[in-house]
């Protein structure tokens, strides 16, 4: 064979080798053996990059061999499990409970049947029957027993759904849960959720009694039997119905609304696809079929599991419980809930979903991203062409090549993981690079002089080790601009939490900070509020984007208002951790600020600036001098004028000319004692003498609000101004606005 022939050859194998695989990442011909390696790779990086550690925010109550032995074999009677609920939310108190269980059938008590014919039969005109029936049936009705105690409580039901052509795709049993949402909330993107033809699903009394529920089973197990992912949401009908976990998501956020996420970059014959869920401010990629992959922590024992027997008994740690989010399943082999996984081959169903939940809370859910497979093939024709270029150098030259290649794409892709959180194919770009190395190996080792001849004469223009592509970023995916708008913005903060920080640790400092942060942002999210960051214990917040909300300082004013009953209800859980009590400082105003996304190429956020944002942080601080827990300017207050308010003062804040009247609102006229009524009135009076100069007649008032409210520091503050200006009178221009030197 001709010289010049042997390079052309080299190539053309090479870039079939590489054409192929790009064809496989193009979808046009999927390769079997690269999806099973993908699979392989992609469990490779969840082991590596397992969190570990326990989750105790969902704990996990386990029907196990124990429980069985002491309660007897599986299904317990309805009146047990009632039990269990009962003491699960009276004696432990926990924040929400959900069954890995489905309960599709009657409860069979063979007394209850004779009598229940007796009442519709014989004695049915009988109304003393009647009446003790009505009683004997709730005390004897273990199903009956069983609603009662989920009601008005909580609680999430699991059932489970069957695919077309899947064992069970004809049973239609029980009742199903009220949807999630009907299909017209994908706006005419298509369907990417399976469709689910059979359901086994609980009784319609113990469903009616429940807050919800979702399907636990997975349709959508991968070929080699391991579950790496759960469908999010389920078609059956016209309706969309939700996972266990999103059911338990939705339920602790009372149950908003889902939102579809469709992205040009999705794009197809038939339009945008759904490429991810919003639930509030949770956002849960999906994947083409609809699902989700599991974000997994390790091994079984990733949440505090107790035994049902330990609940049952009352002997379980009441600190693991207590506002904990409680899922009942089970380990028992028996009972056929193991399932296999890449992190362990028998794992709990129920710790499955327990994982799915806090992922979906922390947003650390992984995500093949749109452009997948163009990056895919892109990455491939580049190293594709970076090996072909390898493989006319020196055998070490050419595998110190190849593993450097190798190394940074696995770092490319672990980088994209960890950070990002995307899942980018890794099996067949090493593919590539391995099959190449080993082509060029072996082609030189046939033709040895040839290619050493060869590699001398473009030794000199060998290709320099430092081309390794850095990550794109899409830094010009953001616009840096914003728009003017009429906003209303908020800062809180929790009084002297600064102090109380020195005396925990880190980890019970997170606990806290996540204790109070997570139903302060609920508050703020019920008002239709943005939460634009945390800063430490401080929430800086706004209404009136994204979206126009026309009522933005009545929503913001109410948020604020929430948010201090709902500090001072959590005062009892507070002291049951070993924290003290604690008081927030808000500060509210509205006016025009720029709102958009703002920063960097390297980091943008959406916010809002402008005079009218530092007032309010302004307010938020001058609240402690004043000793109230909400500050409002004139501004706001002038929005919510059906509000009872307590002016406050006029002042100069620090950094700004311009006067601005402080109020603190009180609530509802209707809401307000007669007391306060009489005190306000009183406070008006003593106010108008102070700012028309009348020292006596307002020092008369002020002693006298003083004297009876000695727990308020505006009366005494003014007390000291009166005593100051006695001494030394103010010019005849004075207006009575105090100029304030503290933030």
């Amino acid at each position: 064979m001709p010289r010049t022939l042997h390079i052309p050859i080299r190539i053309v194998l090479s870039l079939g080798v590489t054409l192929a695989l790009m064809l496989h990442a193009s979808g046009f011909q999927p390769l079997a053996l690269v999806d099973q390696l993908e699979s392989f790779a992609y469990d490779a990086r969840l082991r590596l990059t397992l969190p570990g550690g326990v989750d105790p925010r969902i704990v996990i109550v386990d029907i196990d061999e124990d429980s069985l032995l002491q309660e007897g074999q599986w299904p317990w009677p309805r009146a047990r499990l009632a039990e269990l609920t009962n003491i699960l939310f009276t004696d432990y108190r926990v924040r929400l409970l959900a069954f890995d269980i489905v309960f599709p059938e009657t409860e069979r008590n063979p007394a209850l049947g004779i009598l229940q014919t007796l009442a519709q039969g014989p004695l049915r005109a009988d109304p003393a029957f009647q009446r003790e029936w009505a009683v004997l049936r709730m005390q004897w009705s273990g199903d009956e027993r069983f609603a009662g105690s989920l009601q008005k409580r909580p609680t999430v039901l699991g059932y489970s759904f069957a695919l077309p052509g899947q064992q069970g795709q004809d049973l239609q049993v029980g009742q199903l849960p009220p949807a999630a949402a009907p299909l017209t909330v994908l706006a005419g993107a298509p369907n990417p959720f399976a469709v689910a033809a059979g359901y086994s699903a609980n009784l319609l009394l113990l469903q009616a009694s429940a807050h919800g529920g979702g399907f636990f089973n997975s349709p959508l197990v991968d070929q080699d039997g391991l579950i790496r992912r759960l469908p999010l949401l389920l078609s059956h009908g016209d309706r969309l119905y939700e996972n266990l976990s999103l059911a338990v998501l939705r339920t602790l956020m009372d149950g908003p609304p889902l939102e579809m996420i469709a992205g040009a970059g999705y794009r197809d014959a038939a339009g945008q696809r759904v490429e991810a869920v919003r639930v509030g401010v949770f956002v849960m990629p999906v994947d083409a079929e609809g699902a989700v992959l599991i974000p997994y922590r390790g091994p079984q024992g990733g949440f505090p599991y107790l035994s049902a027997r330990a609940i049952l008994n009352r002997q379980a740690d009441s600190r693991v419980l207590n506002g904990a989010i409680v899922l009942v399943g089970t380990t028992a082999a028996g009972l056929l809930d193991l399932r296999a996984t890449p992190v362990q081959s028998i794992y709990p169903g129920v710790e499955i979903h327990a994982n799915l939940i806090a992922g979906m809370l922390d947003q650390r859910l992984k995500y093949r991203p749109p452009f997948t497979s163009g990056l895919e093939t892109l990455l491939l024709l580049m190293l594709g062409g970076l090996s072909i270029a390898l493989g006319f150098a020196s055998p070490l030259k050419a595998l110190l090549g190849t593993l450097l290649l190798a190394v940074a794409t696995v770092a490319f892709n672990l980088c994209a993981w960890q950070v990002l959180n995307w899942v980018l194919p890794l099996a067949s770009m090493l593919l590539l690079l391995l099959l190449l190395y080993v082509l060029h190996n072996s082609y030189g080792y046939l033709i040895q002089a040839r290619r050493e001849r060869h590699l001398t004469r473009l030794f000199g223009q060998y290709v320099p080790r430092e081309l390794v592509a850095e990550m794109s970023r899409q830094p010009g995916g953001y616009a840096l601009g914003g728009e003017s708008r009429e906003m209303t913005v908020l800062f809180s903060d929790i009084q002297d939490f600064t102090t109380l920080s020195e005396t925990l640790d880190p980890h019970q400092l997170t606990r806290l900070m996540q204790f109070i942060l997570t139903p302060l942002t609920q508050v703020i999210h019920e008002q239709r509020g943005t939460v634009d960051k945390y800063i430490g214990d401080a929430i800086m917040a706004f209404w009136g984007a994204p979206l126009p909300d026309s009522a933005h300082a009545r929503h913001a004013v109410q948020a604020a208002l929430a948010m201090q009953a709902r500090l001072e209800e959590l005062t009892p859980e507070l002291r049951a951790h070993g924290w003290p009590s604690l008081h927030i400082r808000i500060g509210v105003n509205s006016g025009a600020m720029s709102v958009g996304n703002m920063g960097s190429e390297f980091r943008m956020a959406y916010t809002v600036l402008g005079d009218a944002v530092n007032l309010a942080a302004r307010l938020e601080g001058a609240a402690k001098q004043y000793g109230v827990a909400i500050i409002i300017s004139e501004t706001t207050r002038n929005a919510v004028g059906d509000l009872v308010c307590r002016e406050l003062d006029q002042v100069r804040v620090k950094g700004r000319l311009q006067p601005v009247t402080l109020f603190e609102p009180l609530g509802a006229a209707d809401a307000l004692t007669e007391a306060l009524c009489a005190e306000l009135v009183e406070h008006d009076q003593a106010l108008a003498a102070y700012r028309t100069g009348d020292w006596d007649q307002a020092a008369t008032w002020f002693t006298g609000l003083h004297n009876r409210y000695p727990e308020r520091l505006l009366y005494g503050i003014y007390l000291e101004r009166i005593a100051a200006l006695r001494a030394n009178s103010p010019a005849e221009a004075w207006n009575g606005v105090f100029t304030l030197t503290a933030k």
